[in-house]
């Protein structure tokens, strides 16, 4: 900005209040007062930038400087502490008055980045003194809650509301990264008859809240409102928070902590369920859990579900005993069963008031499903919102599948996994243990399949007898069911280096045979999954043999489709689209998998498609439909069994694939945009997403963020006749993108110009055509100068095929390319720059999300993006390296 630099001091705003307690004041502080006050009374800031400011200044906040004499020894003694603790990065301060000084704040949110700055006495002129030490840590956010001991002192609601804008524009002015938030003046109470000063100022105290409310956008900061909750139907102070009128007791600092907690985490208002239940209603009150006087259950056949309810309360420090007696007018949580119920074993009902929680359901398996979602709505661990809840399943067979055939897992990795699944409501765990590569699946009969001679990968690593039981029995205590996969007859190179023979030998059946006996006498089992895709059948009798020996025991036997020549009784699990789902023949039941391959899949595309997915191309299940899994193929060999849940969207999918298939409805055909679906319900669906990464999965890799406020403009094509190089006028310093013609706007993190599986799958250009050139550009928002990390990449690599690394001094091989306020972003040094592709060498840093982010300096305000996305023939060199038309451009922090 041009012209000069204008300072202006706030001396004359700002105004001094003392502190709450009625202690003798000397003469000439109560003078300075009563000046200051005097001036703030005929100076207005609007009248001071009239007389001073002129066009094209740039304004520059300076705060006034006080006497340290006016201030109190304890206020001295809390800002020398204040100054001498170390700067830490991204801090959660609270500052205030005694109110806020009164609460172990670290503690009460079990978090050591929220920190206490409050000063008993202090004082909104107080705040203003110290406030350089605040904004100096730029810390990411501050709660604010000051004005009570100004209004006991009797300086007037518009002096204090001065004051408290001062505070916030040089919060905004020399940390504009922090997100400040104002709380409102709490109500007072005279029944204790104490703090005069402080309690007949209730007027006052709703004037300044008002006014604190209205200036709130113009001043940068969010306004809370705690007042209302802490009143009782006075409008005083609830005696049930306080013990003098004025201050806080425990109690109302759990309903404060319940009241802020969204805006500590940036989470939605109330709780962010997923999945969303098909009916819910909220209410008015709160249900307090440190209140609460027992879990109730009629008799112990809800006893797994009680105790994982209380073990999860434990973990906020609530220890609250289960039992079967009624507790009459005592404020409980009751489990049980209504066997009147005539909806689905699942569905459940869930009602919170101010006295109790209920829980009822048909089944158990219903009870466990609605704890679930009483977890989400105690995510801060002391109230819980009253609401109605009425809930049921679209699709009973909710899976997911992981393959430790190719790369073995650990058990409490899987555990971990199979946790994850409980708390969204999955009920099925696919668990495929044998493969070309390895067979971890111990057998008694023929150990020789599992020793280490004959896995190509983690040798000797594979699944005792025991540790098969545990995992079942897992899986049972969360209501999930355990479906090993024994792949046959193909898939089974392992099986064949092991026996000597293959599986559709003669000798082969008879070994597998004894095989299956061994599972299906040994394991607590309800399925065998069989495979039978990807080989060729050469003993038609082989697989109508092995369902009926299968069956035999009782057994029921699913198989991939396409696949064997199966019995009519066989379940097909559909994993390509070969329209057998679309057949007349209602006997056969099917589970969809069609393009739910989370290996295949971007993050950011995943959690969209899986989204707007309409499964099996049905709204909800029916006797041929039963349901869908979602699948995690990682081929490729990894360095370590994380890998596996960063380089591919196993969490993140499993949250979208709980909604979808919890829920039912989703869209028609195969969407890769979120332009293409419904763009409002994703939104919504996404924050919820969001608010579930940052309360649940802390420690666990989570390969997704915010995309849907990212807007695109499309320009082109531009034929480049297979010089990929070539530029075009977007390039220029003569384009004027303000001018030029948009062909299509699109949202999203990863925008697909060009699906891989395109024509099944739809991508943002509609007719694309070999040897064009397009471009792309948005604008980014800073609140400040800063560097900033971002996803970027233009070819999110299968973690199956054994795809080709990236080549040196490039995104990809189609010459793509990104600009940031016209500065071109350098590629990543790759580590394997041009590797041939190996299915045995592991990928490292070819995926955006699992490599560090790219760092861009952006400019405060807004920031211009330009991407170039060329591309040449739509045929890969071979179906290892197919055309992934698509880029990626999205912050990690967005402001």
């Amino acid at each position: 900005m041009t012209g000069k630099t204008l300072l202006i001091s706030f001396l004359f705003l700002s105004v001094i209040a003392f502190a709450d307690k009625p202690e003798r004041l000397p003469e000439d502080t109560k003078r300075a007062a009563n000046e200051t006050k005097a001036a703030s009374s005929v100076f207005h800031f609007e009248n001071l930038l009239k007389n001073t400011y002129k066009p094209g200044d740039t304004l520059r906040l300076q705060l006034p400087l006080y006497p340290d004499s006016i201030f109190p020894t304890y206020y001295w003694q809390r800002v020398s502490h204040f100054n001498t603790l170390p700067q830490t990065k991204k801090d959660i301060i609270f500052l205030g008055n005694s109110i806020t000084d009164g609460a172990e704040w670290s503690e009460l949110f079990s978090d050591s980045r929220i920190k206490n700055r409050g000063i008993s006495g202090d004082i909104s002129a107080g705040v203003i003194h110290r406030l350089d030490g605040i904004t100096k840590g730029h810390p990411a956010k501050v709660f604010l809650l000051i004005g009570t001991n100004d209004l006991a002192r009797k300086i007037s609601v518009d002096s204090i509301l001065k004051n408290i804008l001062i505070i916030a524009d040089y919060v905004h002015q020399q940390s504009p990264g922090t997100n400040l938030f104002v709380q409102s003046i709490l109500p007072v109470n005279n029944v204790y008859g104490k703090f005069a000063d402080h309690t007949g100022n209730s007027l006052e105290i709703n004037e300044t809240n008002k006014k604190l409310k209205s200036s709130a956008t113009i001043h940068h900061y969010t306004f809370i409102d705690l007042s209302s909750f802490f009143s009782d139907l006075d409008g005083r102070l609830h005696a049930n928070f306080t013990n003098d009128g004025l201050h806080l007791n425990g109690e109302g600092y759990l309903l404060w902590k319940h009241l802020v907690f969204p805006y500590v985490y940036g989470l939605r208002e109330k709780p962010s369920l997923i999945p969303l239940p098909v009916q819910l209603k909220w209410n008015a009150g709160l249900f307090k859990i440190y209140n609460c006087k027992a879990i109730v259950i009629p008799d112990d056949s809800l006893r797994n579900e009680a105790t994982q309810l209380q073990n999860f309360l434990k973990k906020f420090g609530w220890h609250i005993d289960i039992a079967h007696e009624e507790f009459n007018n005592e404020p409980v949580i009751e489990l049980e069963v209504d066997k009147t119920n005539t909806i689905s074993e699942e569905a459940y009902k869930l009602l919170v008031t101010e006295k109790r929680i209920t829980v009822s359901a048909k089944s158990t398996h219903g009870i466990f499903n609605g704890i679930q979602t009483l977890k989400q709505l105690m995510r801060d661990g002391v109230m819980v919102d009253a609401c109605e809840i009425t809930d049921q399943p679209a699709f009973e067979w909710r899976g997911y599948m992981i393959d430790v055939g190719r790369n073995y897992m650990s058990i409490p990795l899987l555990k971990q996994q199979i946790n994850v699944m409980s708390e969204y409501k999955l009920n099925v765990f696919h668990f495929h243990a044998t493969e070309d590569i390895a067979w971890r699946f111990a057998i008694k009969q023929y150990p020789q399949l599992t020793a280490p001679e004959n896995m190509l990968r983690n040798k000797g690593e594979y699944y005792s007898v025991d540790e098969i039981k545990e995992l079942i029995a897992y899986c049972k205590e969360r209501h999930i069911l355990f479906v090993p996969e024994i792949d046959m007859p193909g898939h089974s190179a392992a099986f064949t280096r092991a026996m000597k023979t293959e599986m559709q030998s003669d000798s082969g059946l008879i070994y597998l045979k004894n095989i299956l006996k061994e599972i299906c006498t040994a394991y607590d089992i309800t399925y065998i999954h069989i495979g039978a895709d990807e080989v060729n059948i050469t003993d038609k009798k082989f697989i109508p043999e092995i369902t009926a020996w299968i069956q035999s025991f009782g057994k029921k036997v699913i198989g991939w489709q396409p696949g064997g020549n199966y019995t009519g009784n066989t379940i097909r699990q559909l994993w390509m689209d070969d329209n057998a789902h679309l057949s007349s023949n209602s006997d056969i039941q099917l589970i969809d998998s069609r393009h739910l391959y989370l290996n295949h899949m971007d993050p950011l595309e995943a959690v969209v498609t899986i989204f707007n997915r309409e499964i099996g191309d049905k709204p909800k299940g029916d006797a041929s439909l039963l349901g869908a899994e979602i699948c995690m193929w990682h081929d490729r060999a990894v360095a370590n069994e994380n890998d596996i849940l960063k380089m591919n969207p196993v969490y993140p999918a499993i949250l979208a694939f709980a909604e979808r298939s919890w829920r039912g409805g989703g869209e028609k055909g195969w969407i890769a945009n979120i332009s293409d679906g419904d763009v409002y319900a994703f939104k919504d669906f996404e924050d919820r997403l969001l608010d579930q990464k940052t309360l649940y999965f802390k420690n666990k890799s989570f390969p997704y963020v915010k995309q849907s406020n990212s807007k695109w403009n499309l320009y082109g094509p531009y034929n480049n006749n297979g010089e990929l190089t070539k530029t075009f006028i977007p390039e220029t310093k003569v384009w004027d993108e303000t001018t030029a013609k948009v062909y299509k706007q699109v949202t999203g993190g990863t925008i697909v110009l060009r699906h891989w599986w395109a024509p099944l799958i739809k991508g943002a250009i509609e007719d694309p055509k070999e040897n064009t050139t397009w471009y792309a550009t948005t604008k980014i928002w800073s609140n400040e100068d800063a560097e900033k990390k971002f996803w970027i990449g233009f070819n999110n690599i299968s973690r199956s095929p054994a795809t080709d690394s990236p080549p040196l001094n490039a995104w990809d091989n189609k010459g793509s390319e990104v600009w940031v306020n016209d500065k071109l972003i350098a590629t990543p040094q790759w580590k394997r720059a041009g590797q041939k592709g190996d299915s045995e060498i592991p990928l490292t840093d070819e995926g955006y999300e699992y490599r560090k982010p790219s760092k861009i300096f952006l400019h405060q305000g807004w920031n211009s993006v330009k991407i170039k996305a060329p591309v040449g023939s739509f045929k890969g060199k071979d179906w290892q390296n197919p055309v992934k038309w698509m880029f990626t451009f999205v912050p990690l922090d967005a402001d």
